[in-house]
């Protein structure tokens, strides 16, 4: 549903809100590694949310990525979807069609519409803020782990 860029875009930032909302700052080496991503994708896809202020970035030592506490919560994960894949999800063919409308819709065009009103509203209503503290707590995860782990 969401591109390889996404998904490594939602679990990074869910890692480093969690570590910011402790007062930590992450670098690159342990977001790439806690997403299970390449570090040189990894990066790319921080510049993204860098540049789209969904996070911040310092330089030097102490440096790493952060997220302002106040921003946890105003962040929703429909702003990192818009960042980095924009808004096809949204309003793209379920069945990949180049039109696709009320007027002229394809055969799961009405179930599909249904499903994406879903899939806005929860983008819409879910901060990134209330994803780090189920993270942070145990009760979720961000990558499958060993069994030595």
């Amino acid at each position: 549903m969401f591109s390889k860029a996404c998904e490594y875009g939602i679990r990074a930032s869910i890692f480093i809100a969690a570590n910011s909302s402790k007062g930590i700052r992450v670098g690159i080496k342990d977001v790439a590694k806690e997403i299970d991503s390449p570090e040189p994708f990894t990066a790319k896809i921080m510049q993204i949310l860098t540049k789209s202020n969904i996070i911040g970035s310092a330089k030097g030592v102490g440096g790493g990525f952060e997220i302002s506490t106040e921003s946890l919560k105003s962040i929703k994960l429909i702003n990192i979807v818009d960042a980095i894949d924009g808004d096809t999800i949204y309003k793209g063919c379920g069945i990949g069609l180049k039109e696709c409308s009320e007027v002229h819709p394809c055969p799961v065009h009405n179930e599909f519409k249904k499903i994406r009103e879903l899939l806005v509203a929860m983008l819409t209503n879910t901060s990134l803020e209330e994803l780090a503290l189920s993270v942070k707590s145990g009760d979720f995860h961000l990558k499958i782990l060993n069994k030595s782990e």
